[in-house]
């Protein structure tokens, strides 16, 4: 029997317990039926427990009821940790007596050989404790800059879904519990199983990527007016070519400069967010227009097509079509064509 504890406190989605639980529950189904006329005892177990033993409030004012009291010291194969929403990341850090208690917690879990599994802003516990330091993680894309910046020594790859490693599952974005919860199934169960049960709830396990989803922020999300008004710049002048050196000196500030804190800030240097912004803005044009990839390729600043579809598959994922075809809300109209041979 597998024992996989499910972490729970105030302010986490429900989905987060709800859906896991979910995943477990089939797997255990598909498991006992595995041959007619014969039944095998389940493999999973789960138990859903706080910090103090009582029911926590979720962040849409749910109240998620608990099996029982956090207690490292009781055996388990596996520890999933749930996400806390992610606009309110910074309130759920500041309740250190709590994060200090569930931090401990994690490391005694951790050193007793637990698979620790963490998704979305639940990364920002495995952190927190120090399980992250020189190892890859992901997170929720949105608060990637954020979880860059707080901690260094995390190497974040914000674009991949899952990322797995001795022992340490990390999930990006919210429904990637899901697949967090089905590679849980693989680990302790087998592929088999893990494939049947995602077939069955219909999830997409050939996902692997978050980027096709992610979006700037409409805000900037930072406090450094330097670095507000570089971006503003760059807004501005999306289709035109681009010097750091110009830019610089068009703000008054040499190019060390500006790229300290643009780093500082965002988390980029200015040329990456330029890419990034330019994607963000061509995402948002074959999501509403119907505009063809040429158009499309010089609105945004590139008039090699051929660059700016190599670029937009590294930076999504998905070839510019591809993309198009998945997300548009308006029929497009004389879109490129693209050869099955592209590399980027």
């Amino acid at each position: 029997m597998t024992i996989i504890r499910i972490w729970v406190y105030d302010g986490i989605l429900a989905s987060g317990v709800a859906g896991p639980v979910d995943v477990f529950s089939a797997a255990n189904q598909f498991h006992t039926r595995k041959a007619p006329g014969t039944t095998s005892a389940p493999l999973f177990e789960w138990r859903v427990e706080s910090l103090d033993g009582q029911p926590v409030t979720a962040a849409s004012g749910q109240i998620i009821h608990v099996d029982g009291k956090i207690d490292p010291r009781k055996r388990t194969d596996a520890v999933l940790l749930t996400a806390p929403f992610f606009s309110n990341i910074d309130e759920f850090i500041g309740r250190r007596e709590q994060l200090n208690a569930l931090s401990s917690a994690l490391r005694h879990q951790r050193k007793a050989g637990a698979v620790l599994a963490a998704y979305c802003t639940a990364n920002y516990l495995l952190a927190e404790a120090g399980l992250l330091d020189g190892r890859a993680a992901t997170t929720h894309w949105a608060r990637a800059a954020d979880f860059t910046r707080r901690y260094p020594r995390v190497e974040v790859r914000a674009q991949e879904l899952l990322i797995a490693h001795d022992g340490i599952i990390s999930g990006g974005s919210v429904t990637s519990y899901l697949n967090l919860a089905v590679r849980l199934v693989e680990t302790f169960a087998g592929e088999a199983l893990a494939t049947m049960t995602a077939k069955a709830l219909l999830i997409d396990m050939n996902r692997t990527s978050q980027a096709s989803f992610a979006t700037l922020l409409d805000e900037h999300g930072h406090t450094d007016t330097l670095v507000a008004r570089a971006q503003q710049q760059m807004e501005a002048t999306l289709q035109q070519g681009f010097r750091l050196s110009e830019l610089a000196a068009s703000l008054a500030v040499s190019e060390r400069t500006l790229n300290r804190r643009f780093k500082e800030a965002v988390g980029l240097a200015p040329l990456t967010y330029l890419q990034n912004l330019r994607i963000e803005v061509a995402k948002r044009l074959l999501e509403t227009r119907p505009i063809g990839l040429e158009a499309v390729s010089q609105r945004v600043g590139y008039g090699d097509i051929s660059t700016f579809r190599q670029l937009f598959k590294r930076k999504t994922g998905l070839s510019p079509s591809e993309y198009q075809m998945r997300f548009s809300r308006a029929p497009a109209e004389n879109i490129d064509v693209e050869p099955d041979h592209e590399g980027g």
